[in-house]
């Protein structure tokens, strides 16, 4: 699915802005300093699949309009391009440090190498970047989860819930952090019920070929696994998820969402009630946190994992079928607290 690049605004962000981020491959002459005192709010890089995505940049983007209420910032949050290189990603979020903002975010481990880079070049602006924890910096804050452990909930789940005895596991792009979801939901289906088979595929090997972006590719990957048997479905997937889901609905089977709760979400409504569950990351609150220690003056910096003993990570139960099904509820409850205890060591590989 091809994206345009865009501005999304939460409040009201200067002109100057605009023009200088939409030409983020374009270089800079302006000097590589911390701008001024006034603080103009948080800024949010987005990653592949963007705003709209229903899932892990919809998550940031409510952190982002939490701080905006409570703070009164006029916060930015910035479309990724297509094709677009880590020159670019780093432009990009010089000029929003350069704009006055703080934190900025980088929402996913593609920012990595910009943020690491930026960073040093404003170090009184605090830098966030979510998913990744590969260098440590004295004003970046690594936002990172334990997303083996949700996954492992989601596997539980989905091994109580099957008929067939097969489920399945999509993965938007062939890569660690996607690894983790997988294993962590292959051990609890394991863990569960023996004799379930998991079939597992990513969508691409790499993010710019539309892992993270693409709902056809997601809905095309559920078709087959339905057709080969599975009747419950776990994507790890971003945007292409939304195919998932859209697949389990038409074949009236199950789909586990991932990220935010996607029961809830809008724009999956007329499919909601084909997902089961959703393994959550808090990353809204991992947002909102970082923001809050900056306006508070005590920016947090180094590793900040989410768990599930830390709510970090989670299971939703917004769907009735879930949360009134004693026999899921009962396994899964005596998961959590076996990880919490540490009884329960989830593989991440």
């Amino acid at each position: 699915m091809r994206r345009v690049s865009r501005i999304a605004v939460a409040g009201v962000a200067t002109a100057v802005l605009a023009v200088t981020v939409s030409a983020c491959g374009s270089s800079s002459t302006s000097s590589s300093s911390d701008s001024s005192d006034k603080n103009l709010g948080l800024a949010l890089a987005y990653d592949v699949g963007g705003k709209g995505d229903q899932s892990f940049n919809d998550a940031a983007t409510a952190g982002l309009e939490k701080a905006d209420k409570e703070f009164g910032y006029k916060s930015a949050a910035v479309e990724p391009q297509d094709g677009e290189s880590d020159a670019d990603k780093t432009q990009r979020l010089e000029t929003l440090a350069k704009q006055g903002y703080n934190p900025v975010i980088g929402v996913g481990f593609a920012y990595a190498p910009a943020v690491k880079e930026v960073a040093a070049k404003f170090p009184k602006t605090t830098f966030g970047i979510v998913d990744d924890n590969s260098f440590q910096a004295k004003n970046v804050a690594n936002l990172v989860f334990h997303e083996e452990q949700a996954s492992y909930l989601a596997g539980v789940a989905a091994a109580k819930a099957t008929k067939s005895n097969v489920v399945g596991f999509i993965g938007g792009v062939d890569v660690p952090l996607i690894h983790k979801f997988e294993a962590g939901f292959k051990q609890g289906v394991a863990d569960t019920k023996k004799g379930v088979t998991v079939k597992s595929q990513y969508l691409t090997e790499t993010a710019a070929e539309g892992g993270f972006s693409s709902p056809d590719k997601g809905e095309s990957a559920a078709d087959g696994q339905i057709d080969a048997g599975a009747d419950v479905i776990y994507a790890a997937a971003g945007l292409s998820g939304q195919g998932v889901i859209k697949a389990a609905s038409a074949h009236k089977v199950w789909a586990i969402g991932v990220d935010s709760d996607q029961y809830k979400q809008d724009a999956l409504a007329k499919y909601k009630a084909s997902i089961l569950t959703s393994a959550m990351k808090n990353v809204e609150g991992a947002v909102y946190g970082l923001a809050k220690s900056v306006h508070d003056d005590k920016p947090e910096t180094g590793e900040i994992r989410g768990s599930l003993a830390n709510g970090g990570v989670s299971l939703s139960d917004s769907n009735p079928t879930f949360a009134n099904d004693k026999a899921i509820q009962d396994a899964v409850n005596k998961a959590e607290e076996g990880i919490k205890n540490g009884t329960i060591t989830v593989k991440t590989s």
